[in-house]
């Protein structure tokens, strides 16, 4: 398709309630939308970097930097053809995961409204929807934590995620299986540990649970191998991940059980299929983990966790347990049984809510 306009928007959007984990807490959330205009379509995609750089080096202010510097110039007024020529294309800068994604998801966007496909089609989605989880963030107290659960569980969550650090972890997961002996429970660290320390988190072992999120550093591969052989429960590696190259060390070096799979983590949509379908070949079991993404961001996620390896439930909460007012019409509700409807319309399947996008934006940036 030739690519005739692309408008990048940083936004700021106040969440529910408060999100605390490992590395600080947050009351709205930061990303970058990007509008991509070709053959009188539109296609929309999510930069999920916030603005402080927590999780990942890139912030909105990173992402805003590359794209209108170095990658949108290489893409408007030419043909791009597909996710692969996308990524040939902006082979050069190196890094900067969460920018590409956001671009190649509304490449995704454009291509499928253009043939009247949905990405989960575009993908080799098998599901109609999508087992999903709560990710739960640091309370002030264990009771609070445990307030906190009570109310996912009421709502039909199956599966609760913890977040834990130092100080902040054994009692507080143990009260929570307590309080839920048969839920399905894991736990995420976001590197707060090192190898010599993670020695006090053996005794989740006893906890029956799902699996041990990224204890160790963020670009560590090599001591969640000596790790894992430490304790029972398997390790999932997240930002350790950050390719698909990454993703077959971590499986040759056994120095996880698990994957989590972020599309924009690891540079698009593209590059997270290639990572389902090595771990599919290997045997490891993989899910979707979730960067608190508005509805265009959790389109593109469920449509991703459709395929068959996606066998762990997803941090693909409804859209109500972040926000308030989303920037599409549709909202993502939780079904019955604890899954989320994968959209079918054309591309991400979600309409977007133009107005709601100027009342959050905070800037714009026109490239053609």
């Amino acid at each position: 398709m030739k690519i005739s306009k692309i408008t990048i928007y940083p936004i700021n959007m106040p969440l529910v309630s408060h999100f605390e984990t490992s590395f600080g807490r947050i009351y709205d959330r930061e990303c970058v939308l990007v509008k991509m205009e070709a053959e009188g379509l539109v296609g929309w995609g999510e930069c999920a970097a916030d603005r402080d750089p927590g999780y990942s080096y890139e912030t909105t202010g990173t992402v805003m930097h590359i794209l209108k510097d170095f990658a949108l110039p290489l893409l408007v007024g030419q043909d791009v053809i597909d996710a692969s020529d996308f990524q040939r294309r902006i082979g050069t800068i190196r890094g900067h995961h969460l920018a590409k994604a956001g671009v190649e998801m509304a490449l995704w966007d454009l291509l499928g409204k253009r043939d009247g496909k949905s990405l989960k089609q575009m993908l080799g989605g098998v599901k109609d929807a999508v087992d999903v989880g709560v990710s739960v963030g640091l309370q002030d107290t264990t009771s609070d934590l445990v307030k906190a659960v009570d109310g996912y569980v009421a709502q039909g969550y199956r599966r609760i995620k913890l977040k834990i650090k130092p100080g902040r972890d054994i009692s507080e997961a143990q009260a929570v299986r307590k309080a839920y002996p048969q839920i399905r429970l894991q736990v995420d660290a976001n590197s707060a540990y090192t190898l010599e320390s993670a020695h006090i988190l053996r005794p989740l072992d006893d906890l029956d649970l799902l699996l041990i999120e990224q204890p160790l550093f963020e670009d560590d591969i090599w001591d969640h191998r000596l790790f894992q052989k430490q304790i029972k429960t398997p390790v999932c590696l997240d930002e350790s991940v950050i390719s698909p190259r990454h993703a077959r060390y971590a499986i040759e070096m056994e120095a996880c059980r698990i994957i989590n799979i972020k599309p924009g983590r690891v540079g698009g949509l593209s590059q997270g299929l290639e990572i389902h379908d090595m771990c599919q070949r290997a045997g490891l079991p993989v899910w979707c983990g979730g960067m608190l993404e508005t509805g265009i961001g959790r389109a593109s996620n469920l449509a991703i966790a459709s395929l068959p390896g996606f066998s762990l439930p997803g941090d693909i909460s409804a859209s109500d347990r972040y926000y308030t007012r989303d920037i599409t019409h549709e909202r993502f509700s939780l079904n019955a049984d604890s899954t989320i409807t994968v959209p079918n319309g054309p591309g991400l399947g979600v309409t977007i809510d133009e107005t709601a996008i100027k009342e959050f934006a905070f800037g714009e940036v026109v490239l053609e």
